[in-house]
């Protein structure tokens, strides 16, 4: 991955497709960027080339001021793989080590600390004690930058254990103190309390009207919203409540925050980039189908598909069972009368946002024959939500897949088709195909050609490793409704 040449020509063409990927350190300024920053570029004699900001933090390098390399986009490998490495990646970014510490990351993987660390260097050039502090630092940026917070209150709602911490980390990552980041960032007059207006970087292309309207389209009324242009929802964050608004503005998706819990923004960014798939390496997901005559015109007319993800894997879970034999109308509809009845109201309604979405723990004790949905289909979803509320079945972003799909299988009433759905939208999956589909039976009679469950998974085998990503573009052939 960290090939000298291949990354050298990247940073000398400045190009934004390397971005997240790695992260080039220059000796004679002791300074990191992003391949894409618009510096000089650096001799080669002067270059090091880091798998990880924390990585090149620990190599002695502060921040470029310039191209904000904190700010990058993730990643894409962490979308596209499975493994140990990838999973505690994606913990450590929804703020696993700061709430719990590295025991608890490596509990909920399974491996000691020791082994841990040992996969992580080796991988990412830093532990998740480093990566985490790397993350702690970006995350004060932003909260000074952008919040009307104290600086004693930023600290610790980015995880520092102390001010000196906090003081020291921003002096070292950055070369100045939080006083002149202050001064450099938002006016004053925009910061309102407990809201964060906030830019999340995206990977381009970016089709943000086809992953929206996706969104909008199956917004359950109270939790969700969508006028056409932004989207809204209600999360559930682990130490509060909180809403969110996306806008799509060209090379970023513009973020409004609304926290009760400033300790909340680390996860609650996380989760806002998995629902939007905004890490994805779009141009080799492109360039990989575009290659099939199949797919060339729908990948021309809609580059930068994204498939979109979700803020809470069990709420994703609950709506795939909802689904299952329904229009998306018929599930919007069932889904809005368990939020009725087992939402948790928001304490601030703001903008036609009211509720929650139910827990598992709360569907899990409903009387299957009491929700409106087919008896069978019930006694599935409240098996489900025991499982799910039981931890027999953990659709956190460290979960493999492999076990997911094995647990979600051997609940009553849940087949493939579920279970794929799930992997798909819970753990960002990229290679999921559902050949029973009627979405993808009646896309692929539209191209023209045979779709029948056997012939599409025939069809499908070239698209791997992103037949996720070609079952967007057969759902955005203009047909009947797809789930």
């Amino acid at each position: 991955m960290l090939d000298f040449d291949t990354c050298y020509r990247a940073v000398s063409s400045r190009d934004p497709r390397f971005d997240g990927w790695f992260f080039t350190a220059v000796t004679t300024t002791g300074i990191y960027c992003r391949p894409s920053c618009p510096a000089m570029t650096p001799k080669r004699g002067n270059v090091r080339f880091y798998p990880s900001a924390a990585a090149a933090q620990g190599g002695g390098f502060r921040a470029c001021r310039r191209c904000r390399p904190d700010a990058s986009p993730g990643s894409p490998e962490w979308g596209q793989r499975s493994d140990t490495v990838v999973r505690a990646m994606r913990l450590i970014g929804d703020g696993v080590v700061d709430r719990g510490g590295v025991s608890d990351l490596a509990a909920r993987l399974g491996y000691s600390e020791r082994q841990l660390h040992r996969l992580l260097v080796a991988e990412v050039g830093a532990g998740a004690q480093a990566l985490a502090r790397a993350q702690r630092a970006h995350t004060a940026r932003v909260l000074i930058e952008t919040s009307a917070l104290s600086f004693s209150e930023i600290a610790f709602a980015a995880g520092f254990a102390s001010i000196r911490q906090f003081n020291d980390t921003v002096q070292a990552v950055f070369a100045t103190t939080p006083r002149e980041l202050r001064r450099r960032g938002a006016n004053e007059a925009t910061r309102q309390p407990g809201v964060l207006h906030l830019r999340l970087p995206v990977r381009a292309p970016f089709d943000a009207s086809g992953v929206l309207g996706f969104l909008g389209r199956r917004a359950v009324p109270g939790v969700e919203a969508f006028d056409g242009t932004t989207y809204r929802r209600a999360l559930r964050l682990p130490h509060d409540e909180a809403t969110v608004a996306l806008t799509p503005a060209g090379d970023h998706v513009a973020c409004t925050l609304s926290l009760r819990d400033p300790r909340d923004v680390v996860p609650a960014v996380a989760r806002c980039r998995r629902l939007l798939d905004l890490d994805a390496d779009s141009a080799a997901v492109d360039e990989a189908l575009g290659h099939d005559p199949l797919l060339s015109p729908l990948v021309g007319g809609r580059p930068g598909i994204r498939v979109p993800g979700a803020v809470d894997g069990a709420e994703i879970a609950v709506r795939a069972v909802l689904g299952q034999q329904v229009s998306v109308t018929g599930a919007r509809t069932l889904a809005s009368r368990l939020v009725a009845e087992f939402g948790k109201p928001l304490t601030l309604p703001a903008d036609g946002l009211t509720h929650q979405f139910p827990t598992a723990d709360a569907l899990a004790d409903a009387d299957p024959a009491a929700l409106s949905m087919p008896r069978r289909r019930g006694q599935t979803l409240v098996d489900l939500c025991s499982a799910l509320a039981g931890g027999r079945i953990d659709l956190e972003g460290g979960a493999d897949r492999g076990d997911v799909d094995s647990a979600l299988q051997a609940v009553p009433g849940i087949g493939p088709w579920t279970a794929g759905y799930v992997r798909m939208r819970a753990l960002g999956d990229p290679d999921v195909f559902l050949p029973t589909d009627l979405g993808v039976r009646h896309g692929l009679d539209r191209l023209g050609v045979a779709g029948d469950p056997a012939a599409a998974e025939s069809r499908a085998a070239p698209w791997r490793p992103w037949r996720s990503y070609a079952l967007m573009h057969l759902w955005n052939i203009p047909t009947e409704e797809t789930p």
